[in-house]
């Protein structure tokens, strides 16, 4: 169940990324070739063609391409890999004399297509998000716990006040807090606190007691979500695409400066693995607490494809986008085969990398 669950999750994260692409494409006059959900051979195509809806089982290649009917229409296929898809542009990576291929428009157009789907992951965890909030409500980032002698409780800082930053660092969730704290783990330096009381702001500054576990600011949070009004709904919805953003790039940052083991990242078995434990949770209270837990999940995920795509990696959509940045500062283009090149070089690159963190997967489970 857990694998059909992930599956579903990841068909629609990237369907709406394509999705984004695909639409503006279209609103720029871009010919889309071919839209599709999955990699490998085609299982299902449909074409909608000028005597009407044409459809075929495994079409090939030869199909598409030759196929009369089907010739200079949009081809949308569902393939037998649940993994990835990909919208299939007109002249996208060659010089093509047509004015609906993809080189043909302006490099403003062009970023706007390519730009379009990591900013729909966001959009798509922007609604989820809404849509858990106007449910269930938000975790406020209150006080909860003050150990007695610790420097929260010694600075006057009382329980049920709300957190509004730490060290000029803006807080909306309880979840900020532990993310916060994890990112930066507090030492002898002095850390700055303004809460906020009854309406008013109150800025502090404590210096964490050193003990046995490490340093300790005496503070504790556990709070149940708290409803609010529609107006605030939209507001947390945006806080929480933010939240994840901000959360994969540190957790990137962490990577890079060597913070993150490998054990610590995980590939499509991990992430699989991880939607299994979370549906087994949450199976208990419900199926409408369920149906949230998985949506939390799709947050998560689509604000994470986001942020990697817009990364500056070759054949990513945040390669391509540096490309047509240089473009748009030079006044003309890079040389499109040298650009292919790099591209199909960072491709080769990303499979490499995937495969390492598939059996990095394949390990955890294995040894555990």
């Amino acid at each position: 169940m857990k694998i059909v669950i992930a599956i579903l999750i990841f068909s629609a994260i990237i369907i709406i990324h394509e999705l984004g692409h695909f639409l503006l494409a279209k609103k720029n006059g871009i010919g889309v070739t071919e839209f599709s959900v999955g990699m490998g051979p085609r299982i299902f195509t449909l074409v909608k063609t000028a005597q009407g809806l044409s459809f075929k089982v495994f079409a090939s290649t030869d199909d598409c391409m030759n196929r009369a009917d089907w010739k200079d229409r949009t081809k949308y296929s569902l393939k037998l890999l649940p993994i990835g898809g990909s919208c299939m542009m007109l002249g996208e990576d060659e010089a093509l004399e047509d004015e609906r291929a993809f080189n043909s428009k302006s490099v403003w157009a062009r970023i706007s297509v390519i730009f379009a789907g990591p900013f729909f992951n966001f959009l798509l965890a922007f609604v989820l998000a809404m849509i858990i909030i106007g449910s269930v409500g938000y975790d406020p980032a209150k006080i909860s716990a003050l150990e007695p002698g610790y420097p929260m409780e010694q600075a006057g800082f009382q329980v049920g006040d709300t957190i509004t930053k730490i060290n000029g660092s803006s807080i909306h969730f309880q979840r900020e807090i532990s993310a916060y704290l994890q990112f930066n783990p507090v030492s002898d330096k002095e850390v700055k606190i303004t809460v906020v009381r009854d309406g008013e702001k109150l800025t502090k500054s404590i210096t964490p007691v050193s003990t046995k576990d490490g340093y300790k600011l005496g503070l504790g949070f556990s709070n149940p979500r708290e409803k609010t009004s529609a107006l605030n709904v939209v507001k947390y919805g945006l806080y929480e695409v933010k939240f994840w953003i901000t959360t994969t790039v540190d957790s990137l940052k962490q990577l890079v400066m060597g913070k993150i083991n490998k054990k610590d990242l995980a590939g499509p078995v991990g992430i699989v693995d991880m939607i299994g434990d979370r549906y087994e949770e949450s199976k208990s209270e419900g199926g409408f607490m369920t149906l949230l837990e998985m949506f939390n999940i799709s947050i998560l995920l689509s604000a994470n494809l986001g942020v990697m795509n817009l990364l500056p990696i070759p054949a990513l959509d945040g390669g391509r986008l540096v490309f047509l940045f240089i473009e748009a500062v030079r006044g003309k283009p890079i040389d499109r085969e040298k650009e292919g090149m790099v591209h199909l070089i960072g491709l080769a690159a990303l499979m490499i990398l995937m495969v390492l963190v598939l059996f990095n997967d394949i390990s955890r489970l294995i040894h555990g």
